[in-house]
């Protein structure tokens, strides 16, 4: 099939761009790297009377550590982090993820905030993002704010993201080197969906945990953290007996999707393996 007829526009400007969006309402879609967008378009599940492509935005191409954050403009794609940007384990940790994700084409045009903005619940950005505790900022032709990655992700492909606005950047804490990070996922084939995943991060000091977050993609209609399992890992020396419990838990702390690829039971035993996975990779 082929997709509905629409209009299309290409502003120069964020400006420009965010009062098209205040203009068209709920009929405008942002294109940027159209890796969802356009295949949904070509089968007709989205019909948006409205594209505007802000390809040609230069101030939204951009990467870049700054004031304790990472921050990630709207155009930097997928395969920026292919290789580590950053140095030290958080760079390493995108790295890992990026290319985790699809194949190399996907990777070249997709971009990492227009994954947040999807929402797919089986984005490994999406719970890297939610992990890590990142921050959108989005704007619209008036305002700009801020919102906390705890608020942003509210249902199957639904955040907080209102038709008129645009996700401009995303930001990500930047910890000292006494942060460890892993992340593991399944699926049945090299760039197929993720049927489970976990991204990790833990504090380490004095021989133990400190601090720990779990978060769990691929297993629900969102993201999730599994805050019982990182919680009993506060205190507790890095190993597989802290692992084995952690995992227990995880696996229990969410209610699990059923479809033709796993049956409840399949994918809380998929929670385990790869909650015990990225826990290991975290501290190799």
């Amino acid at each position: 099939m082929k997709p509905a007829a629409f209009d299309y526009y290409a502003p120069l400007t964020t400006e420009a761009a965010l009062a098209l969006l205040a203009e068209h309402g709920e009929e405008g879609k942002i294109l940027a790297g159209g890796q969802s967008l356009v295949p949904t378009m070509a089968f007709r599940l989205a019909r948006p009377a409205t594209l505007i492509d802000i390809n040609r935005i230069a101030s939204l191409d951009f990467c870049r550590a700054d004031d304790e954050v990472l921050r990630i403009g709207a155009l930097t794609r997928h395969a920026r982090f292919e290789t580590p940007f950053l140095p030290g384990p958080l760079g390493a940790l995108l790295a890992d993820v990026a290319h985790n994700i699809a194949h190399t084409p996907i990777r070249s045009r997709g971009t990492f905030c227009g994954s947040l903005a999807h929402a797919d619940p089986a984005s490994e950005w999406c719970c890297t993002a939610l992990t890590l505790g990142a921050t959108m900022v989005v704007a619209n032709h008036v305002s700009e704010r801020r919102v906390a990655v705890a608020d942003w992700f509210q249902s199957l492909f639904t955040t907080a993201l209102q038709p008129d606005e645009l996700l401009t950047e995303a930001r990500l804490p930047l910890r000292d080197e006494s942060w460890r990070y892993g992340f593991y996922e399944f699926n049945r084939r090299a760039g197929d969906f993720a049927l489970a995943m976990s991204v990790v991060a833990l504090r380490l000091e004095g021989g133990v945990v400190r601090e720990a977050q779990i978060g769990l993609g691929g297993v629900g209609t969102t993201p999730i953290l599994a805050k019982d399992a990182a919680a009993a890992l506060i205190g507790q020396a890095p190993g597989e007996a802290a692992w084995g419990i952690a995992a227990e838990l995880a696996a229990t702390c969410f209610e699990p999707t059923e479809d033709i690829n796993a049956s409840p039971e399949y994918r809380r035993d998929l929670v385990r393996a790869v909650t015990k996975r990225a826990l290991r990779k975290a501290v190799a």
